[in-house]
């Protein structure tokens, strides 16, 4: 099974999840503007696209923005390789 960002990061983000309370529930979590983008739930597999998720314990800002960090990161490296010739970037 493919896992989304919260279940690979285990950032505890997700709706449930254990930070939630502390640090409110994630964008990539909650938005289902990217189901099935990259097989996977809500942004959980197009993180990088999602505007105010969580990266080393700091809100990023638009895809502009952190892109650059992004494909550096070792889940987008994960679902690149995953996905092949699917892989959606954008």
């Amino acid at each position: 099974m493919k896992q989304n960002c919260w279940e690979f990061k285990k950032c505890g983000r997700e709706p449930g999840g254990a930070k939630v309370q502390e640090l409110g529930a994630c964008p990539a979590a909650t938005t289902a503007d990217y189901t099935g983008a990259n097989s996977g739930k809500n942004g959980g597999r197009l993180c990088w696209k999602v505007s105010g998720t969580y990266c080393k314990g700091e809100v990023q800002g638009s895809f502009a923005s952190k892109y650059a960090n992004c494909v550096m990161c070792d889940f987008f490296t994960l679902v690149k390789q995953e996905e092949g010739g699917a892989f959606r970037k954008v």
